[in-house]
């Protein structure tokens, strides 16, 4: 069983702010683009992007909405639970052809063991 992980508020805004500003700058939009969307000023999107201020829920599923993704990406990407890892690489996973996808777990396979062998 996993020990449990202890999160803050603070963390998890400073978590999902941070991911906030790299679906947004791989979005290809400026953040006064973003601002214009959401119908708020562009000082707002930067402020949740420096984890000054924590989106509520909706905000999440409108940027989600203009990034592309799912709000629960916003959430879990850079979130320190095993689970929101294993699902992230899984979403990483999950496009490419087969012979890529056997590749890449060979890879973690392998530096999965390396890691492990230099813990002991």
């Amino acid at each position: 069983m996993q020990p449990a992980i202890s999160l803050n508020a603070r963390e998890v805004n400073k978590r999902i702010g941070k991911t906030i500003a790299k679906y947004h700058q791989s979005s290809g939009l400026t953040q006064e683009q973003v601002a214009e969307i959401l119908q708020i000023g562009n000082e707002a999107v930067s402020r949740m992007e420096r984890s000054i201020v924590m989106p509520n829920v909706m905000r999440l599923m409108e940027l989600a909405e203009i990034f592309g993704c799912t709000a629960s990406d916003l959430i879990a990407e850079n979130s320190p639970r095993t689970f929101d890892q294993t699902h992230h690489v899984h979403k990483m996973m999950s496009d490419l052809h087969e012979d890529d996808r056997l590749l890449m777990l060979h890879f973690v396979e392998r530096f999965s063991t390396r890691l492990k062998q230099g813990q002991l």
